[in-house]
């Protein structure tokens, strides 16, 4: 794990810090203190992190008023867990619009959200769809700096139940993997660890942008 405290680490707010990725930002933060905002309190949260817990329709409110720096979004969920396509997209992007807006009210410079590959507001698939979407309304929103993360299959330990698809699809990575190569390589499986040491690297970037990053960059990034 990288090492954070000898680089200046500007404010940093996390909403969906309990989920696979969301979980190992936390940690690849160490010792620098963030702000997680949740909807229930965050087990195992160190104390230097302050933690946040609200409803999810005051999050835009708080944040406006929290006025991070860096806000980093990791919500994500499934149409199977959400219940229906309205209940995915309502996390999956009306949720993370209102963060990004209360985000933008408060004047933070700089957005990273997780996406995922293959994302395209022009996609026939819902959940690609929705994905692209959200990314569009997040470039309008005029962040001085916006960081998409286009991961492909995610590994690693997730909490809750074992999804069936992704267990069988995390099982046949290896052999897939090595089948996907050119452009076809953003579609590897990638660990979520590894994402997440990316976005605590692009935390502490500057510029300006608005910037994919699929499994190749993401890789480079978190070396």
């Amino acid at each position: 794990m990288p090492c954070l405290t000898r680089w200046h680490m500007p404010d940093v707010l996390v909403i969906g810090a309990t989920g696979l990725v969301g979980r190992a930002v936390i940690d690849h933060f160490g010792a620098t203190p963030v702000t997680v905002l949740a909807r229930r309190a965050v087990e195992g949260l160190a104390p230097h992190h302050t933690a946040l817990v609200a409803p999810s329709d005051r999050w835009g409110d708080i944040i406006t008023a929290e006025r991070p720096a860096v806000l980093i979004s990791c919500l994500g969920t499934t149409i199977r867990q959400a219940g229906s396509q309205a209940a995915f997209r309502a996390v999956d992007h009306d949720l993370v619009l209102a963060a990004a807006r209360g985000g933008r009210a408060g004047s933070t410079p700089h957005m990273i959200s997780v996406s995922s590959v293959g994302a395209a507001a022009k996609s026939s698939n819902f959940y690609l769809r929705t994905k692209g979407e959200t990314e569009d309304d997040l470039r309008a929103l005029g962040f001085d700096r916006l960081d998409l993360i286009r991961p492909g299959l995610l590994r690693g330990d997730r909490p809750g139940p074992q999804r069936l698809g992704e267990g069988l699809a995390t099982i046949a990575a290896p052999l897939t993997d090595a089948l996907l190569h050119g452009s076809f390589r953003r579609y590897r499986s990638i660990s979520g660890d590894t994402v997440a040491a990316a976005i605590v690297r692009l935390a502490r970037q500057g510029g300006s942008g608005a910037h994919i990053h699929e499994n190749d960059a993401i890789r480079a990034l978190a070396d």
